[in-house]
């Protein structure tokens, strides 16, 4: 099935979500006057069409980064809040028809309106609908306040990372770590150089970037290929691919030769950066005569996303590096193969699940609903001997914004055991 009858099949469902509550909304506001039922319906439904064409515009055409933004802020918050005002119309609807049936059974007379002229009271109807606006309200705020304030208010988490097997060089030294650019959703070119500002300010030895670069197409750096072209540390930088970077949700799984070339591109960002990209290989890395190695692979998650690293690849002319890093997008990596096969890495270092922008995340306490989707999705894990630390993100996708857990850069200090 193409796309296009996905996008009116979604649209045309949202057109009768717009019209269930654009009735419900007209009913409990009865004392509005022809003019004002009209403006309000040519306000609604005009800003209804103009944003369905703009979801259209920003798929179909080449539409400028900060305006596909803007329609996808207004399109995100106005659908979040009309699918929480769905239960409390579904609610009064269903109370409504159980009563009008209860009345044809029991063969009871409507309500006498002229005994209770003097009395106004709220309907049973009139209060459940404006619960729902109030409640549906409730997100509105958050999520907005999650846009303005939330999007890039990156935070410098330090971590202490100790590793038994460190060679004495390495004691002390610096290493630090951003994931999940994606630069597709940016809007605001000063904050990202804002936060790149944070990072360098830190001043790590090495870096690792854990992938997602762009959300899906390699012309999404366009305009922050400079700013990340700055990233630079004296030991390096290193990289990997996440899932996105590979243009699946834009060409789809099958090969073709624009997808090939996006992906080619998208290699070639990374060069250009200076970013030294491993994609099922490894580096070895050296201190004062002694070295770590430093591995790389391609996607590898659990589910319905791409399997294309080879730890097998990664991993070879290894054995006699005392400490194994990895760069792994995709945290489900290390529970589904890293343990069970590769007790000789040390560490893996992931991003991918950007602790689905919402939750709370404090030094003692963390929780967001993607912990029921993965085990481990944001912070230090460790099972054995092996660790996994996971980035939140530097960027965002979907929701233009986050409330409570911010976007991340990590620092690590490696220290001996």
């Amino acid at each position: 099935m193409g796309r296009l009858p996905i996008l009116l099949t979604i649209g045309i469902l949202l057109l009768v979500l717009d019209y269930y509550c654009y009735k419900a909304i007209l009913s409990v506001f009865k004392k509005w006057t022809a003019k004002g039922k009209k403006t309000f319906a040519i306000l609604w439904w005009g800003y209804t069409a103009a944003l369905l064409l703009g979801v259209f515009a920003g798929i179909y055409l080449n539409l400028f980064l900060s305006l596909r933004a803007v329609i996808l802020v207004a399109f995100f918050l106005s659908t979040i809040c009309k699918i929480v005002l769905l239960p409390f119309l579904l609610i009064d609807d269903l109370r409504r028809g159980l009563l009008l049936l209860y009345r044809k059974k029991s063969d009871q007379p409507k309500e006498d309106k002229t005994s209770s002229q003097n009395v106004t009271p709220i309907s049973r109807s009139e209060f459940l609908v404006k619960a729902g606006l109030v409640t549906a309200a409730i997100p509105l705020t958050s999520l907005t306040w999650g846009i303005v304030s939330g999007a890039y208010d990156y935070k410098v988490i330090r971590k202490t990372l100790v590793l038994p097997n460190l060679p004495k060089a390495f004691d002390g030294i610096t290493m630090g770590q951003i994931s999940d650019v994606h630069s597709g959703s940016f809007y605001n070119k000063k904050a990202v150089n804002g936060g790149i500002d944070l990072l360098l300010a830190e001043k790590p030895d090495f870096i690792f970037f854990t992938g997602d670069l762009v959300n899906d197409m390699a012309t999404e750096m366009r305009d922050y290929q400079d700013i990340f072209s700055r990233v630079k540390a004296p030991l390096g930088v290193y990289s990997s691919l996440g899932n996105h970077d590979y243009g699946d949700y834009h060409f789809g799984k099958e090969s073709s030769p624009a997808k090939v070339k996006n992906l080619q591109d998208v290699i070639k960002t990374h060069k250009l950066m200076g970013w030294d990209l491993l994609m099922n290989t490894h580096r070895r890395l050296k201190v004062d005569g002694e070295e770590i190695g430093i591995l790389g692979i391609e996607n590898w998650g659990m589910g319905r996303f791409p399997k294309y690293g080879k730890m097998e690849l990664a991993v070879q002319n290894t054995d006699d590096l005392p400490v194994k890093l990895l760069l792994s997008h995709d945290p489900s990596h290390w529970r589904g193969e890293v343990l069970q096969k590769y007790p000789q890495i040390d560490a893996m270092f992931s991003g991918h699940t950007h602790g689905m922008q919402f939750g709370v995340r404090t030094k003692d306490y963390q929780w967001s609903p993607i912990e029921y989707i993965y085990k481990e999705w944001a912070g230090l894990y460790q099972e054995n001997n092996q660790q996994l630390y996971v980035n939140v993100g530097y960027g965002f996708l979907g929701y233009p914004g986050r409330v409570g857990i911010l976007p991340e850069i990590t620092l690590f200090t490696l220290k001996r055991a």
